[in-house]
């Protein structure tokens, strides 16, 4: 491709507005997200009977990024919902999601080719809400790196960190499984794209803005669209086991495995020899 070609697709991308559609495509996800986490998995039952809570798990995790990072921030939660036409977008998708006639919005959104294009939509929209929270921090904090990364990563994958909130309004407590404690892809790869960012900020990195957020979400759609089609969930995985094998002790722990089984291995042959001698002795005897 021209390089030329390159930086003016790049450039478009790096300027692309919001809203409406790829908030809109968020919203789908997330009300998908919480009707496929309900007790009934992908039933109606819930939404029926709890309409209200269902609603507000929404909502959560529509506005989870914004929610979390107000609040890390220091200023009122209650700001994520200032925006009465997006509440509003968001409310209406998980209307259709939920009680559309026979289902027919629910079905369309889970076929693969439309999930496909909503999770693109949402990826480029992650790459740029990565980018917002890097920057709004710089600008209240600038020489707090590790600040402007927390946030980054709350702002693009606020809704996974939400997750444990919005199941406790849907009556649903499990302690065992959360954001901090099993921390998925998304979270990750958002680590990953604030890395780069506070690196481009620091100056680290002297290609232009446009090229290096489309990078990124080049990054974001591949991964997804390997996840969907290909069934591939955390590439990252492989790189954390040798790490955690070279620096996190594992290493050793294999190495203290071997030393106990060696020693084990020996106690047992010297039992068994003093048995078979004790044997000799007696057939002497």
């Amino acid at each position: 491709m021209d390089p030329q070609t390159f930086m003016n697709i790049a450039t478009t991308v790096s300027k692309l507005k919001m809203w409406p559609y790829f908030d809109v495509c968020h919203y789908i996800l997330m009300a998908l997200a919480v009707r496929e986490d309900s007790p009934q998995t992908g039933s109606q039952a819930f939404s029926r009977k709890h309409p209200l809570s269902c609603w507000v798990s929404t909502m959560l995790m529509c506005f989870g990024g914004s929610i979390l990072a107000n609040l890390m921030l220091g200023e009122p939660c209650i700001v994520a919902f200032k925006r009465h036409d997006m509440v509003l977008t968001a409310t209406v998708v998980w209307y259709i999601i939920n009680y559309s006639p026979f289902d027919i919005l629910y079905r369309a959104a889970k076929f693969l080719p439309v999930r496909v294009v909503i999770s693109v939509l949402k990826e480029v929209l992650r790459a740029k809400k990565v980018h917002q929270g890097v920057v709004v921090t710089a600008q209240l904090y600038p020489d707090a790196y590790l600040l402007m990364v927390i946030i980054g990563v709350v702002k693009g994958g606020g809704a996974a960190f939400m997750r444990s909130f919005e199941r406790m309004v849907r009556g649903v407590w499990i302690p065992t499984v959360n954001e901090i404690l099993l921390p998925t892809f998304t979270t990750k790869a958002c680590i990953a794209a604030a890395l780069i960012f506070v690196l481009e900020r620091m100056n680290y990195l002297t290609a232009p803005h446009a090229v290096i957020h489309f990078g990124i979400v080049i990054f974001f759609i591949y991964f997804r669209l390997s996840s969907l089609l290909l069934g591939i969930h955390d590439p990252f995985l492989p790189f954390e086991n040798l790490f955690c094998a070279v620096f996190m002790g594992g290493m050793w722990d294999a190495l203290r495995r071997v030393k106990e089984e060696v020693k084990e291995n020996g106690t047992t042959k010297d039992s068994k020899q003093d048995v078979v001698k004790g044997k000799d002795e007696k057939k002497k005897d």
